[in-house]
């Protein structure tokens, strides 16, 4: 049996990563504008983030809008066949549970 990706398995890992997959590919997110869908802090987000930058699953750009910065995140390839394969994972769970059931 398949075994879970524990980087994206975490809960709110797991909501970053939907997220960023339901955005088109090579487009990105404002980091506010991830926070207030995943419904975190900024702190909290931000250390996810940094995991899910560690393994290769996200891309983060730094910049300025004016004297403003700006953070905005994108799934990498590595992320989108990760979060595939982890769905992958939880459906199986869930097809044996219905296929074995009461």
């Amino acid at each position: 049996m398949a075994q879970p990706d524990e980087v994206i398995h975490q809960q709110t890992r797991l909501k970053i990563m939907a997220t960023l997959r339901a955005i088109p590919e090579r487009e990105w997110i404002e980091f506010t504008r991830l926070r207030a869908i995943v419904e975190t802090s900024d702190g909290n987000l931000g250390s996810h983030i940094a995991m899910l930058e560690s393994a290769g699953y996200i891309t983060v750009a730094k910049d300025f809008i004016g004297k403003r910065p700006r953070t905005r995140i994108r799934l990498t390839r590595t992320g989108r066949t990760a979060f595939t394969k982890h769905v992958e994972f939880l459906r199986t769970i869930i097809d044996t549970a219905t296929t074995h059931g009461p």
